[in-house]
């Protein structure tokens, strides 16, 4: 056999070495899973905010199969803990990373980690590598509101809250908003327990607003520490985050609820086709990601007629909650007449920098 022929089928050989390589880098390539996080501030089945993503999360699984891998981390503070957690995701190989509370994530961490993709629910920093999302739940919360306004004999009602950031302050306006719609003059008190998930601060918070006089409980708390309490003092109760109804059937009314399965879905698809890109999701009632959870035996049927019928206008855009005009607690006139409050305008009149409580609301907006 003369050299050139030799040479042919060397190459030719290498030809195909090549080729099965390629083809079995690719198909190793493509049976490897993409590697997605969830980090939670609570418990994965706090009965809140945390199983709520906790449903997120599953949802993506459920979709996409073996093409990923999810993982969750729960209980997580922010701070070195949280570095923590997400150092060790980022050695394990996780490529996208789901942040599901506030002051988790700032620009300056992230730049820590550019090949990490990073999601931040309920802030605003952006980068390369950080987006932002959360939704519009003001709107279901005031509707939650119409509710505990129309369960309330005596108009006073309490509200357990966490700590006091815009996005607690605006729910707060929201729920009292809606609750005086339904009941005029009615009075909202804050308890706050300067922690997301205390089920024994959620508690005591519930009773001291019934000992107090509230006759209706609402929150902004992960647990249904609240609603247990109201069920065992016969006092209606509205939930947040996600239906809790099993926790206390007969004083249940609804609670404003989020679905982030969607979401989820299409960040993570968009991360494993390159095409993810940072941005600023706001979800509303309309494209479903913020909805009421089902009634409980309490609401009337004119109770649920109403709310519907507000429902529709805030999707329409004939209704918002928060156009003026709209008085502080002392009176002082601070959004004019006509005049609506938007997302991210900057100043304590955008809804991500409101600071203040709206008349009607008692406590104190500095927690």
């Amino acid at each position: 056999m003369n050299i050139r022929i030799k040479l042919a089928l060397a190459l030719a050989l290498a030809g195909v070495v090549a080729l099965v390589g390629a083809l079995t880098s690719s198909a190793s390539h493509r049976a490897t899973p993409y590697k997605v996080a969830f980090i939670y501030v609570g418990p994965h089945n706090d009965g809140g905010w945390s199983q709520a993503h906790e449903q997120g999360r599953l949802y993506v699984q459920k979709a996409l199969g073996s093409k990923v891998q999810t993982t969750y981390k729960e209980n997580i503070a922010v701070g070195a803990q949280f570095a923590q957690t997400v150092q060790s995701l980022v050695a394990q190989g996780y490529k996208l990373i789901f942040a599901t509370s506030y002051g988790y994530l700032t620009k300056a961490f992230v730049a820590k980690y550019p090949d990490v993709l990073f999601e931040q629910a309920t802030g605003t920093d952006q980068t390369k590598n950080l987006a932002e999302y959360f939704g519009r739940a003001e709107d279901t919360v005031f509707l939650s509101g119409m509710a505990a306004g129309a369960a309330s004999k005596t108009g006073k009602i309490g509200y357990v809250v966490p700590f006091p950031i815009p996005e607690v302050i605006r729910h707060a306006n929201a729920f009292a908003l809606g609750a005086q719609l339904m009941h005029p003059g009615a009075t909202v008190s804050l308890v706050w327990t300067n922690s997301w998930f205390d089920p024994a601060k959620e508690k005591k918070a519930a009773q001291s607003l019934v000992t107090a006089g509230a006759d209706v409980v609402g929150q902004n708390v992960d647990s249904p520490a609240a609603g247990q309490y109201s069920e065992s003092a016969k006092i209606p109760w509205v939930g947040y985050d996600s239906d809790a109804k099993k926790f206390a059937p007969k004083s249940w009314l609804t609670a404003s609820v989020y679905n982030w399965g969607p979401y989820y879905l299409k960040r993570v698809k968009a991360a494993m086709n390159d095409t993810w890109k940072t941005g600023f999701y706001y979800g509303t009632i309309k494209d479903g990601f913020t909805k009421l959870a089902p009634y409980g035996p309490g609401v009337t049927a004119a109770t649920k007629a109403k709310i519907a019928a507000y429902q529709r206008k805030l999707v329409n855009g004939s209704f918002y909650e928060f156009q003026g005009p709209l008085y502080d607690q002392s009176g002082k006139l601070r959004v004019k007449k006509g005049v609506k409050m938007d997302i991210l305008t900057g100043g304590t009149n955008s809804l991500y920098g409101m600071n203040w409580l709206v008349k009607g609301v008692i406590g104190s907006a500095k927690g």
